[in-house]
């Protein structure tokens, strides 16, 4: 679990209470879809205390080109519109999964069989869970 060693190296900050109606969770979700990412889904994490994060946004992307294009808009869109930059990133180079926190929100962009790999939604099938249009 390599890909996860950002999320433990900090915690979830008690500052701002994100919920589905938050700026930076709508620019996330429309970021995505702009780029055609697929099966999005995100886990409202809030009532987990173990989780570092509100919520994970998951989708999935077809090539490695677009993982890198759908996490560069994201980042992109997310610091335009809501003025904020991600506090890490990790998995550009190999692109199979790339990983945006924000802290209150982390973003995982994959592919389809790393995401089949690592079965978040149902390590985290605590948390509620909501289906986006792609």
């Amino acid at each position: 679990m390599e890909q996860l060693s950002v999320l433990a190296t900090r915690k979830k900050t008690g500052v701002a209470r994100v919920t589905r109606n938050s700026k930076i969770f709508k620019t996330i979700i429309h970021a995505i879809q702009e780029k055609k990412g697929e099966f999005i889904v995100s886990l409202d994490l809030h009532k987990i205390h173990e989780a570092v994060a509100d919520f994970f946004i998951v989708c999935e992307a077809k090539s490695t080109t677009q993982v890198k294009a759908i996490a560069d808009y994201i980042e992109e869109e997310v610091s335009k519109v809501c003025g904020e930059d991600a506090y890490k990133h990790e998995g550009r180079q190999a692109s199979q999964w790339i990983l945006i926190d924000y802290v209150n929100i982390v973003v995982h962009v994959m592919q389809p069989e790393t995401r089949k790999f690592y079965k978040l939604e149902e390590m985290w099938s605590d948390g509620k869970s909501e289906e986006h249009p792609g």
